[in-house]
């Protein structure tokens, strides 16, 4: 299980620093950006939290589909 929650962990940080590149940019053009990339991370924070590995696994899985 611990290299399933590295794996989420690396992969929130690196939509963490997405979320910082849709944010230089102007609203209009990077709300949705920030909005479905703020909801993948929250969900991923929830999934490790609650210890279920099947959200965690789901929850890998989008953090892994942002870009």
């Amino acid at each position: 299980m611990s290299n399933l929650i590295e794996g989420i962990q690396k992969e929130q940080a690196r939509c963490r620093e997405l979320l910082k590149q849709y944010e230089a940019i102007p609203i209009e053009s990077g709300f949705f950006g920030i909005t479905v990339i703020g909801a993948s991370v929250e969900s991923a924070d929830k999934a490790v939290a609650s210890g279920d590995v099947v959200k965690m696994m789901a929850a890998y899985k989008d953090l892994k589909d942002r870009e």
